[in-house]
């Protein structure tokens, strides 16, 4: 679940966020700051990651029989997505996106070095 605040007035309501079916909430990773010759490009122009950070998964989809199909991310998994993918929203001010688990091309693992 995702916790959000939304201002009442003066004081904060606090909500979470808990997607649906097959749905995932993802925080893009942070891009790095491109400069070419110099110039520095400014962050509307740049090129958004298609890596991030799962924080949020729905509880599956269902078969034609009903029964659950569990998502196969999970909470902090980092995946790559496709470029078009998802729809951004703002949570608390934090810009994530939404999308559905089949825009997902697959799970980055670390790679651990075994030679010893």
């Amino acid at each position: 679940m995702v916790a959000a605040a939304l201002c009442a007035g003066r004081r904060k309501i606090f909500m979470l966020f808990r997607p649906l079916h097959d749905r995932v909430v993802i925080r893009r990773a942070e891009g790095d700051i491109k400069s070419k010759g110099g110039i520095i490009i400014p962050d509307t122009a740049k090129e958004k990651p298609q890596e991030g950070e799962v924080i949020a998964v729905g509880p599956g989809s269902r078969d034609e029989n009903g029964r659950l199909i569990p998502l196969d991310v999970k909470t902090g998994d980092t995946i790559l997505f496709g470029k078009w993918s998802g729809t951004e929203v703002k949570i608390n001010g934090e810009d994530l996106l939404i999308m559905k688990e089949a825009d997902i091309m697959g799970i980055i693992e670390n790679a651990v070095d075994k030679a010893a």
